[in-house]
């Protein structure tokens, strides 16, 4: 799919309410990660935000070098509605793969599982994770682990810890990849959480 073409299918599944993913609240895993940072001067960048349940309660807590990104608008206008005094130039709306930047931390929310699985699609997520991480930088999320099928419509996309380490760990360094000892009931089992560093 091209940008326009992305930015249109998931538009449309903004609008039509189409969001099964979408649990309306920050995913206790990441949130829990989030309790545990201490510099509120961290650069952080959420790609893929959807809803971004998890950069609300960052900015709720004080971290306000915050940058949230999405492909469709209308997420990033649910958000702006909701957050007002977020700043507008820290919401952007932008192809991930084509975004230049530099984080301390990128914050990953099954944004993986998102887009067509091809092998270029993920080795490039990889190496473009890479780039956009400061040295020392981490790349910290949650992934699904549920099986990856041939049903190419079929978002979000699965995959295995293994599958998924065979890309991560081209570009980055893991420090953990297990399942979730913390996610939500209708999700326990289903999901990796990952924090990997810049190598």
């Amino acid at each position: 799919m091209t940008t326009k073409d992305e930015q249109i299918y998931w538009t449309q599944r903004y609008e039509e309410s189409r969001t099964g993913w979408d649990i309306g609240y920050p995913s206790t895993p990441l949130k829990t990660y989030i309790d545990q940072l201490t510099d509120k001067s961290i650069k952080i960048l959420i790609p893929g935000a959807g809803n971004a349940y998890e950069a609300e309660y960052l900015w709720q807590k004080g971290f306000h070098n915050l940058y949230v990104m999405d492909i469709s608008l209308s997420p990033l206008k649910a958000f702006q509605k909701r957050n007002p005094k977020f700043p507008k130039a820290q919401l952007l709306q932008e192809n991930f793969f084509e975004h230049h930047g530099q984080y301390d931390i990128i914050l990953e929310q099954t944004f993986f599982c998102s887009f067509v699985p091809t092998d270029n699609n993920r080795f490039v997520y990889a190496e473009q994770m890479a780039n956009l991480l400061k040295p020392n930088g981490k790349l910290v999320g949650v992934w699904f682990d549920i099986p990856l099928t041939e049903d190419m419509e079929k978002r979000p996309f699965g995959g295995d810890r293994e599958l998924y380490l065979r890309y991560l760990t081209s570009y980055l360094q893991m420090n953990t990849f297990e399942h979730c000892y913390n996610s939500i009931p209708q999700r326990q089992g289903n999901e990796l959480f990952g924090i990997f560093t810049k190598k």
